[in-house]
C-alpha cells in the first residue's frame, strides 16, 4: 500500500499547515501540498498528504475519510500515480 493519500473535498480556505496538523493525529506526516489553480493561486479544493508509513496512511484514510475539516466532508483516499498527459500547446488537439 502506498503512503501518499489523495485529500479531496477542502475548503478553499484551509491551508498546508492546517492539513498537516490534522492529519498527524494519525501519525507522522512526511509532506503536504494543497494544489494551486496557477492563474488565480487559489486552492483547487484537492491536494496529497504523504504519511511516513503505509500503516499511517490506512489509519489516516479510515479516521478522516468523510469526517469534517473547515465546514467540508474530506474525501481520503490513496493517491492514484500520475498518468503522463500530452503537452498542451500550440498545434495540440483536442
Amino acid at each position: 500500500m502506498s503512503k501518499k493519500l489523495y485529500i479531496g473535498n477542502l475548503s478553499f480556505n484551509t491551508t498546508e499547515e492546517e492539513l498537516k496538523d490534522y492529519f498527524a493525529q494519525a501519525g507522522q506526516v512526511e509532506s503536504c501540498s494543497i494544489i494551486m489553480d496557477k492563474f488565480t493561486q487559489r486552492s483547487r479544493g484537492f491536494g496529497f498528504v504523504e504519511m511516513s508509513t503505509p500503516e499511517e496512511a490506512q489509519k489516516a484514510m479510515e479516521e478522516f475519510d468523510g469526517k469534517d475539516l473547515d465546514g467540508r466532508g474530506l474525501r481520503v483516499n490513496i493517491a492514484k500515480p500520475r498518468e503522463d498527459r500530452p503537452p498542451r500547446g500550440e498545434g495540440a488537439h483536442r
